[in-house]
């Protein structure tokens, strides 16, 4: 059986190949993979063929956020077995090195991530594993939840295992793509009594509100001749109005404000607006990528004893921070500590509907077709994007 895959030769260039079928070492695991869904990433090195340093200097397979089938076994393997359904964690390290040894293996110097150049990501009918980074998905959870673990598992790193969002608080998120919307899940499953939800699009914000969102804000249009520092100023007054809380806060001295800002687009305009909003003494965790450098109102960040944190992918989780629900082996942690267990959980359980934010399908052999509609945002019938899945080959 070929293994078939949809390969990125250069900017907006690629094609279906057949690609060799990786062979198996004794801790590895052969997957059949069934669903996939585009990152923001994948669209990224299609449009402009690098992120930061990564640049695409030869063929290599999208795809990493994704689940299947095993389909074979290495002669070491013992936490899955052929047939058995897996969501993949797309990030193999060295296990050696400080970062690995400390327990924040996603900060590995020598990791080999999916779809990141120049390694094949999983877009293909076959992709390889070590075991441990095969994840047996519990009764109840589908092959499409297991697709999604990746975006969640994000979420949960950036509100749990860096912001530790806890119960009472209010948490902004800025952004209401699917790892936005999914930050908004994980803060409320952790307790946040508001979720505040900012975008530009209405029809993002209206779903916010039905997925996990109390309260949303759009931004209004920019003034001509304002600097962005005065817009994003503006934009945070209007939130403050919004909420409830003082307008000196903007300044740095005025009350309440979000206990945790969850910034999740990577613009300019959001970040600076996220440090006004922010409460003092309070903590604003950059996820979103955009331009390699940003303005940010560091006085104000100084004033208020902002903790300025950054979240990347995702890794093992502090163990003295508690669960806010045991692990059983019912719920899929099975005493397994990071941030992959504990997203496989919170899905397993209910607390976090993953549907939703499923908004198209497409055939493998639609896979242009797909990522077209995600970079544009709309699909050719004009129906807005949120995630969508392309399914393995046939």
């Amino acid at each position: 059986m070929a293994n078939k895959s949809f390969v990125l030769h250069g900017i907006n260039t690629v094609s279906f190949e057949d690609k060799p079928i990786p062979t198996l070492g004794p801790e590895d695991v052969l997957v059949l993979i069934k669903k996939t869904g585009i990152c923001g990433s994948d669209v990224h090195f299609l449009t402009h063929g690098h992120i930061g340093d990564f640049w695409v200097r030869s063929p290599m397979v999208l795809g990493h956020e994704s689940a299947g089938i095993v389909h074979s076994v290495g002669s070491g393997v013992t936490s899955v077995k052929p047939g058995d359904r897996v969501a993949l964690e797309p990030g193999v390290t060295c296990r050696r090195c400080d970062a690995c040894k400390s327990g924040r293996y996603q900060l590995c110097n020598n990791i080999v991530f999916a779809a990141t150049p120049p390694t094949d990501g999983t877009l293909a009918r076959f992709y390889k594993v070590p075991q441990d980074l095969a994840y047996r998905l519990p009764e109840g959870l589908t092959l499409e939840d297991g697709a999604m673990m990746e975006p969640l598992s994000v979420a949960v790193h950036a509100a749990h295992s860096i912001s530790r969002v806890q119960a009472g608080q209010t948490v902004a998120v800025f952004g209401c793509g699917p790892v936005g919307l999914l930050c908004m899940s994980v803060s409320r499953v952790l307790g946040a009594s508001r979720i505040l939800a900012v975008d530009i699009q209405p029809s993002r914000l209206e779903f916010a509100r039905g997925y996990a969102a109390t309260d949303t804000f759009l931004p209004p249009p920019m003034l001509a001749g304002e600097s962005r520092v005065a817009y994003s100023r503006r934009c945070a007054e209007g939130i403050c109005e919004l909420m409830g809380w003082s307008g000196d806060l903007v300044k740095g001295t005025g009350e309440g404000g979000a206990d945790t800002v969850l910034e999740a687009t990577g613009a300019e305009t959001c970040i600076q607006t996220g440090v006004f909003v922010a409460k003092r003494a309070g903590v604003f965790t950059q996820i979103g990528m955009g331009a390699e450098n940003a303005t940010i109102p560091v006085t104000t960040a100084l004033v208020k004893e902002l903790t300025i944190r950054g979240s990347f992918r995702y890794g093992v989780r502090a163990s003295s921070f508690p669960l806010p629900f045991p692990c059983t082996p019912a719920n899929g942690l099975c005493g397994q500590y990071g941030d992959y267990p504990l997203a496989i959980s919170f899905a397993a359980q209910h607390k976090i509907d993953l549907r939703p934010l499923v908004t198209h399908r497409f055939p493998f052999e639609r896979a242009e077709e797909a990522f077209e509609a995600t970079k544009n945002g709309k699909d050719a019938q004009g129906k807005w994007v949120i995630k969508t899945l392309i399914d393995g080959p046939e």
